[in-house]
């Protein structure tokens, strides 16, 4: 299973975060997807960023969220756009 800090851009801060929100495994954050998982970490941290969304997207890819694709970026960041409190 492994622990959520042990993927690319989660640091202890994130992973708290995650397990609060119901996010304990790196498969349960494969599962929901970065997107989702910012949903909810937003719901309980009103200033989750872009670059938290882009580092949940780059631990689901197994990446530095640096190396994802520009068109990935794009579309994440007309999510925050749509979705920032």
């Amino acid at each position: 299973m492994g622990r959520l800090s042990e993927l690319p851009n989660i640091g202890k801060a994130v992973e708290e975060q995650l397990e609060q929100v119901g996010v304990a495994t790196p498969e349960q954050l494969r599962e929901i997807g970065a997107k989702e998982a910012w949903l909810k970490i937003q719901a309980i941290d009103p200033s989750a960023c872009i670059q938290r969304l882009q580092g949940l997207e780059g631990a689901v890819r197994g990446i530095p969220k640096k190396l994802l694709p520009e068109a990935v970026k794009e579309d994440l960041r007309e999510f925050y756009r749509r979705h920032k409190l």
